[in-house]
């Protein structure tokens, strides 16, 4: 296996700065490999939009549906999940590594228009949480007459 890891020459020159190292040197003990930036407790999205309805695709693997929340407030979205990955390891098996994990993931964000509640859908399939929320329709502009 290939370990990628990010390149910022800007952190590195800093870095190399006050360690008296010529700055065009990269730090390798700062770098992590790629494998270990990815964080579990991080729900992973995508958020499209058309004229009628945002589209969001939210990754959360290893979850039943009765563990996710989702809430709605006006153009304001957050979804929350109980995440529980273990497992127990047999009388013969001797462990070596364990990365067992439990806990509550969440993530909220706002969208540019308010969301038609009555009418938003989720559903759930193969680790993939898929919400439709349409857009309330904008009210037009009243004029006022000054009297």
């Amino acid at each position: 296996m290939v370990n990628i890891t990010r390149f910022n020459a800007l952190e590195d020159a800093f870095e190399n700065l006050f360690r008296g190292v010529p700055v065009w040197l990269p730090i390798p003990e700062t770098r992590a490999p790629a494998s270990t930036q990815f964080r579990r407790d991080v729900i992973r999205m995508d958020v499209t939009e058309n004229d009628k309805q945002y589209q969001v695709l939210a990754e959360l693997p290893g979850v039943k549906k009765e563990e996710i929340s989702i809430t709605i407030n006006g153009n304001d979205v957050a979804i929350s999940a109980e995440v529980k990955h273990e497992k127990d390891a047999e009388n013969s098996e001797t462990v070596l590594r364990a990365e067992r994990y439990y806990g509550t993931i969440q993530r909220a964000f706002s969208l540019g228009q308010e969301v038609d509640e009555a009418s938003a859908q989720a559903k759930y399939n193969d680790g993939v949480l898929e919400l439709i929320l349409p857009k309330k329709a904008v009210a037009a502009a009243k004029r006022l007459a000054v009297h």
